[in-house]
């Protein structure tokens, strides 16, 4: 079985839609995925995601399934440097979330007051259970840390979706704390990760990533990627600081 996590593009999140650099991006992804059909696709229910999924689909000939657990993880939490509001539950400065041992575990990323506190433990069983819910349905049932084949298939599923819950559901298949995906890696609009099911013993799977947020589409043609999720190289940068 092979999974792909696909971002959406360049997001205007303010109409939940695409920029028209984000509409190019999808149409760069298409052409680039139209001769490797996905065997099944899921969306996330959110304008742009669909978007984005919209141009690969049809040039696949298929529909996808709308998933609603695959809407952006955006649970909130009070921030240790901004206590009197509300903040991404991802989006923590470097100099806070570090300082925590607990979220270099993926036993017990949820325990620190900010995270226990909040909706993100309920939200991210939520997409855990998603996920594995739709696995067993293609032949891949969850015990323990890996998954017991019962349908044993080379499937390609792939999945049209956001950074904040790609890097959930990866932490989920690899035993690793999200905060370390959403902290320390960035897939950028339209990057595509890919991971594979490895049966070594026959009907016992684990999943590998063989490829992480892939933007051969935009540097075949040229295109520089959006800088979307991204924080400023240099402070003295004007980009995005916080």
């Amino acid at each position: 079985m092979k999974l792909l996590f696909i971002r959406h593009g360049d997001p205007d999140y303010e109409n939940d839609c695409l920029t028209e650099q984000g509409e190019r991006e999808a149409r760069l992804l298409a052409e680039y995925l139209a001769k490797t059909p996905a065997d099944a696709a899921y969306v996330s229910p959110l304008g742009r995601a669909r978007q984005t999924a919209r141009y690969t689909l049809d040039a696949w000939g298929m529909k996808a399934a709308v998933c609603d657990w695959l809407r952006e993880f955006d649970p909130r939490i009070h921030r240790p440097d901004r206590a009197e509001t509300l903040s991404i539950a991802w989006d923590w400065l470097p100099q806070d979330w570090t300082q925590e041992p607990d979220f270099f575990s993926v036993e017990t990323w949820m325990r620190p007051k900010a995270i226990a506190e909040s909706d993100t433990p309920e939200k991210y069983r939520e997409v855990c259970a998603g996920l594995d819910a739709l696995l067993d349905r293609h032949g891949c049932r969850r015990d323990g840390k890996l998954y017991r084949v019962h349908r044993s298939n080379a499937d390609t599923i792939a999945f049209f979706c956001h950074f904040g819950v790609e890097s959930v559901m990866l932490g989920h298949l690899l035993h690793i704390s999200p905060m370390l995906l959403w902290h320390g890696f960035c897939a950028l609009p339209t990057s595509v990760t890919t991971v594979y099911t490895e049966e070594r013993r026959e009907g016992i799977a684990s999943f590998r990533v063989s490829e992480y947020g892939s933007l051969d589409h935009l540097h075949r043609a040229g295109v520089t990627p959006s800088f979307s999720a991204r924080f400023c190289e240099r402070y003295r940068d004007e980009t995005r600081h916080d």
